[in-house]
């Protein structure tokens, strides 16, 4: 099974990377979620990772057969990603793009009609099958189960930039599902990005069991079909006016402007 590595193209250049002790004084959250929890959640991620990993192992092979069948290029598809700390890591997910799709459409994000995403990796995004690999991503300690999105090192210099409080979401591994994900659509721009960082901070500050569990939950729900409009009437997680208001004057009484966030 090949994997598409994308990482290692040369056109690409060095990939940069967050250095802890350029960060800014002044921070939009209080804490960096150093506690008991954040260290148990550590073996709670690996165990369920395995177990889970197990257990959608058929699944896993299926849509890779579907991908082989029905598109040119690797089944695997491979990505640097920042991970805690700035950390470059490998990504791994099953491939849902045009093989090398990105030589002819530069670095972007996916859009809801993009004409790079195959048939069938259309399928494997609405029901996040394609995320799965990921699995081996926790296994290693590089993600998390929940946590925030993990965003491509290509893109994280300009959005720290113009964003306070954007590398802040770094303290933490990033996680395949998470208070931003199961709750927002894809990033479009700097203005979606930045509604996703105030889920990501008040995931940050907030991380706890009781938060992780309705996460979880309302993710299966939707890779089963249920609309999250409906399973968060039963697993209830903040959102909204709520976390974006948090947000807001955090940035307000902390002093945080863009033109503080080191690039």
């Amino acid at each position: 099974m090949r994997v598409n590595d994308d990482a290692n193209r040369a056109d690409r250049g060095p990939s940069p990377s967050w250095d802890s002790s350029e960060a800014s004084s002044r921070t939009v959250i209080r804490r960096e979620g150093r506690t008991f929890y954040g260290v148990f959640k550590v073996s709670m991620d690996f165990v369920c990772a395995l177990l889970l990993l197990v257990l959608t192992a058929p699944i896993i092979l299926l849509a890779a057969l579907a991908v082989k069948l029905t598109s040119r290029g690797p089944v695997l598809y491979a990505q640097t990603r920042l991970g805690r700390g700035g950390k470059p890591y490998t990504i791994y997910k099953i491939r849902s793009m045009s093989h090398n799709c990105e030589i002819l459409s530069g670095i972007r994000w996916a859009t809801a009609r993009d004409s790079r995403i195959t048939p069938v990796g259309r399928f494997l995004r609405a029901t996040h099958i394609d995320e799965l690999p990921q699995l081996w991503n926790v296994l290693r300690t590089e993600m998390s189960l929940v946590g925030p999105r993990p965003e491509r090192p290509e893109f994280v210099p300009r959005l720290a930039q113009a964003i306070p409080g954007y590398r802040e979401r770094l303290l933490v591994r990033p996680g395949i599902t998470g208070l931003a994900q199961i709750q927002l659509p894809a990033d479009t721009g700097l203005e979606s990005v930045r509604r996703k960082l105030a889920y990501d901070l008040y995931y940050i500050e907030s991380m706890s069991f009781w938060l992780d569990l309705p996460i979880l939950l309302n993710t299966a729900c939707k890779v089963i079909g249920i609309p999250f409009r409906l399973s968060s009437k039963v697993f209830v997680v903040p959102g909204g006016a709520r976390v974006e208001d948090a947000y807001e004057t955090a940035v307000v009484v902390n002093g945080v402007v863009p033109e503080l966030q080191p690039a």
